[in-house]
């Protein structure tokens, strides 16, 4: 007997980000897997039960909440923001096809939730709003020279920059080496926005010329972004300025 798992996220903090779907998915489980932090926004339910697990140990709760599921299960895994960007539902799939045949019977719902570029973005008017990338600056899992060439890449083509994972207390140099980097291709007045706990009590949003941009203002609760060279910041009198990307450009 093949039970169901479904990928939910869970949008970038507070309760009103969760999507409908999201909400019913989460309580029709039978059990919930997650980095404990995100189970810690969720309600406890009666007869659910809760497996809370470390941020680095995405493969081996995939696993287990996929074997869960192959005994017949309603089981959920949640992510923050979108489970599909930087998340769990790559690490269900990669565990799915290295793993035992009865994963592959199981029924996998993905549902999609507000991912963090997405909360910042809004915060501050529509950076985003012409073409745009996101970039992971772990290189848990990637070298740091194929961060930088992409880093190169997306500035020279012109993207906006959405950067997730920025700094942490294991690699607090990562950050002011991209800001570096990105100096080489892009205005000193190019915006840059620190999102720090979008959707949530704490929230702090800033924005930053790129020449001044300290990296300091991140963390891994942060999400950055970096504007195109057509970015612009509309200053507001009392009021925070409106960054924007037009929505047309030229060759």
């Amino acid at each position: 007997m093949s039970g169901r798992l479904a990928v939910i996220g869970l949008g970038p903090g507070d309760a009103r980000f969760l999507t409908p779907e999201a909400a019913d998915e989460i309580a029709g489980a039978d059990a919930l897997y997650g980095y404990a932090p995100y189970l810690a926004r969720l309600p406890e339910q009666a007869g659910q039960a809760r497996h809370a697990s470390d941020n680095r140990e995405e493969i081996a709760r995939a696993s287990a909440a996929l074997d869960h599921a192959a005994g017949g299960a309603r089981v959920a895994i949640v992510s923050g923001g979108d489970p599909g960007v930087f998340a769990m539902a790559a690490a269900v799939c990669e565990a799915i096809d290295s793993g035992p045949a009865a994963w592959r019977e199981i029924e996998i719902r993905v549902v999609p939730g507000i991912t963090a570029m997405l909360a910042v973005a809004a915060a501050v008017g529509a950076p985003l709003g012409h073409d745009f990338c996101a970039i992971s600056l772990s290189d848990n899992l990637k070298p740091w020279d194929l961060v930088e060439r992409r880093l190169d890449a997306a500035a020279s083509a012109g993207f906006a920059i959405a950067l997730y994972n920025p700094a942490s207390k294991a690699r607090p140099w990562q950050l002011g080496a991209a800001f570096d980097r990105l100096r080489q291709h892009l205005p000193p007045a190019t915006p840059v926005i620190f999102g720090r706990a979008v959707g949530r009590a704490d929230e702090r949003v800033t924005v930053a010329a790129l020449a001044d941009a300290d990296p300091a203002h991140a963390d891994m609760a942060t999400l950055v972004i970096i504007g195109s060279a057509a970015t612009r910041a509309i200053a507001r009198r009392g009021l925070p300025p409106l960054v924007y990307s037009p929505r047309s450009a030229r060759a």
